[in-house]
């Protein structure tokens, strides 16, 4: 039987190896195909012991907002040990690592899609026309969706008006990065082509989606920056529902038991940002494309 005091002293050795490991994963000095590698080779190795969420939450741009997001795109639970995946879980990690180093890699200068959601009426549109009228440079994604044009949009400029047959085309094609049913009545969808090129040119790219459309698009691409807009409070936010007379009081109904539902998702996000000045909301999420930029050329 082994001395209690011995096996205290192998764990500590054991924690102080695998903090070894991290600190080497945080400071660049080794890459975590590497690591990963190590751990899958050597069952007896400190790269073994690593809890997945140890072994993510150490490599440089993976917070702990990204960490639950990448192990559920690749089917890898919190708790399991970096040595103990299976193989599809490895096989999946290793291409995820691999992209992402390729991703890193390519160019300093690739794009940042920044992802903006929220409850209905609290201000999305008026934000997003208010970003386009003082920086003309920011490019927008338009999405398609299967509602009929409201007084002053415009085919191909606010969104691209489908029939409900060409939308299914165009799902069925895998066309689409993201698309729900909103308010239980009509679709809306994000063209996957426009987003990949843009970013892979190195332009940022800002995408004004619903709630659910926000979330599908994280687990396609977890390097998106999800931003959620709130309202100064409830009462203004049905206040502004209610102002813009574009809905009758059922459909209002039915948008404000959304927004219920929709302000309970705003811990999914990166960043929350309240539209209390729509200048100050504009600008904030101008900012977060400036300060990509500043990182690449840092």
């Amino acid at each position: 039987m082994r001395d209690p005091r011995e096996a205290s002293l192998i764990a500590v050795e054991r924690r102080r190896a695998r903090a070894s490991v991290k600190h080497a994963l945080q400071t660049g000095d080794r890459e975590p195909l590497t690591v990963a590698r190590t751990a899958w080779d050597n069952a007896e190795s400190a790269e073994y012991g690593l809890r997945m969420t140890e072994f993510l939450g150490s490599i440089p741009g993976i917070g702990v907002v990204k960490i639950p997001r990448i192990l559920d795109s690749l089917g890898i639970s919190p708790r399991k040990r970096l040595g103990a995946l299976g193989p599809h879980q490895t096989n999946r990690l290793t291409a995820w690592l691999n992209d992402r180093r390729l991703l890193t890699s390519a160019s300093v200068h690739r794009g940042r899609l920044v992802v903006l959601a929220g409850p209905t009426a609290v201000g999305k549109g008026t934000v997003v026309a208010r970003i386009r009228q003082h920086n003309p440079d920011v490019r927008f994604s338009v999405s398609a969706t299967t509602r009929t044009p409201r007084p002053g949009e415009s085919n191909g400029e606010h969104y691209f008006f489908v029939s409900n047959a060409e939308f299914d085309r165009l799902v069925g094609t895998d066309q689409m990065l993201e698309w729900a049913v909103v308010h239980g009545q009509n679709r809306y969808g994000t063209p996957r082509g426009p987003i990949v090129d843009a970013l892979n040119a190195g332009d940022s790219i800002i995408l004004e989606i619903d709630i659910q459309g926000a979330r599908q698009v994280k687990k396609a691409m977890p390097e998106a920056i999800l931003v959620f807009l709130m309202p100064p409070s409830w009462d203004e936010l049905v206040r502004r529902l209610e102002s813009r007379a574009t809905e009758n009081a059922e459909e209002q109904a039915r948008r404000l038991e959304t927004a219920k539902v929709e302000f309970a998702a705003r811990s999914e996000f990166d960043v929350i940002i309240v539209n209390d000045d729509v200048d100050s909301a504009a600008e904030a999420v101008v900012q977060l494309l400036k300060d990509h930029y500043a990182e690449g050329e840092s």
